[in-house]
């Protein structure tokens, strides 16, 4: 059985002016629909699907919305509400009785009136050649919605799109984001692995030489951080849209960031025929101990985001990966493997006080990731012993 990875694909729409008007209208429509349907499940305690269904799928027929538009506003509250109740078992609205689990569980969950809907292939069809779209509206079906995208997004459209697509609006301007379902390459056999030490001075250090530095990026958010200050300060209407502006455009900037060095990461490794060894961060904002200047630094920094660009990058190029137990990887010594605290003498020397050898801190963890990854790599293989 092929296994395969799930991408999203995003286009943007290019509407006449009344289909823009179609499609917002629909927008709108479907979200105070769906604000509806999960006040109705609030009430009756967050039934299952199907019984929800039963409450609310009459009265969204009788206003106007088509059979697949009424199931999917009834899907989309209730799955709200399962991510609400995963949040809150894992812990990430604070313990029970605290101000923000209290409020997130004391109120029906309410959706943007731009808020992302959901359409299937029956209501929402794509002409990939001719780069346009038919979708259902509340004010009947629109056909030849054209749209824009790069040439190797519409090679992966036409390939891999498979599911559902979702439409958003953002700043007047609206997308359709499309889920592709893209078979992984065959993993080889490795020649070694290359270790990734992340970091936030030094975004990511690689075993075999690569350094992504981080003071570009920290330079920009401190920017971005006191240019937010002075807006907060002014509370105006005006402000927010700013607000809200910035962080989109500093989102996509890390983003981008991200997208590059998971890029260069993964093609090193494939050019080499190695693998990749990754540090399982898992947990890492709760274990690590900072002082409350380097904090912000540390929660502002995307870790989850470009571990899993180097996951599915490397998934779709067919490079083995693993990940390793990152404890004592900056105080051990790569050459020697004596650990000492003492070792790492400060953010960038690490020297050895059992061999004495001088190298930089985040490239000796690198190696000592690379070294680990190894041992996971071979350790999980099927013995090769003949059966007795």
């Amino acid at each position: 059985m092929i296994s395969r990875v799930k991408i999203v694909t995003q286009v943007k729409l290019m509407p006449e002016v009344d289909q823009a008007a179609a499609l917002r209208s629909t927008l709108r429509t479907v979200n105070e629909a769906a604000c509806w349907v999960s006040k109705v499940a609030f009430e009756r305690g967050v039934p299952r699907e199907y019984e929800l269904r039963k409450h609310t799928y009459p009265r969204l027929k009788a206003e106007g919305l088509g059979a697949q538009a009424a199931q999917h506003v009834i899907k989309k509250a209730r799955d709200a509400y399962t991510t609400l109740h995963a949040n809150i078992r894992a812990g990430n609205l604070g313990k029970e009785g605290s101000k923000r689990r209290v409020k997130a569980e004391s109120k029906p969950i309410t959706f943007r009136p731009k808020a992302a809907q959901p359409f299937d292939d029956r209501s929402l069809s794509w002409q990939l050649d001719a780069q346009t779209v038919s979708i259902w509206t509340t004010a009947g079906r629109i056909k030849n919605v054209r749209f824009a995208c790069s040439a190797d997004a519409l090679e992966v459209l036409q390939q891999y799109r498979k599911g559902e697509s979702d439409l958003i609006e953002r700043d007047g301007v609206f997308y359709l984001v499309a889920t592709c379902d893209v078979p992984e390459a065959e993993t080889y056999e490795p020649d070694g692995f290359i270790g990734v030490d992340l970091g936030i001075v030094n975004i990511a250090t690689t075993s075999t030489g690569y350094q992504a530095a981080g003071r570009g990026l920290n330079r920009y958010r401190k920017r971005q951080l006191a240019l937010r200050a002075k807006l907060q300060k002014k509370h105006t209407k005006s402000a927010k849209r700013r607000l809200k502006e910035r962080s989109r455009r500093e989102q996509r900037h890390v983003k981008n960031t991200n997208h590059i060095i998971a890029k260069t990461i993964v093609t090193e490794a494939e050019r080499t025929s190695a693998g990749i060894s990754l540090e399982e961060l898992k947990g890492i904002r709760q274990r690590v101990r900072l002082r409350k200047p380097q904090r912000v630094a540390l929660h502002s920094w995307a870790f989850a985001q470009l571990g899993d660009f180097i996951v599915y990058k490397a998934k779709r190029a067919g490079v083995p990966l693993v990940f390793v137990d990152p404890a004592y990887t900056s105080q051990a010594c790569a050459e020697c493997g004596h650990v000492d605290k003492r070792n790492r003498v400060d953010q960038g020397l690490f020297i050895c006080r059992g061999c004495g050898v001088v190298t930089h801190a985040d490239r000796n963890a690198s190696h000592n990731i690379a070294t680990r990854g190894e041992t996971v790599w071979n350790a999980g293989r099927e013995s090769r012993v003949p059966a007795p």
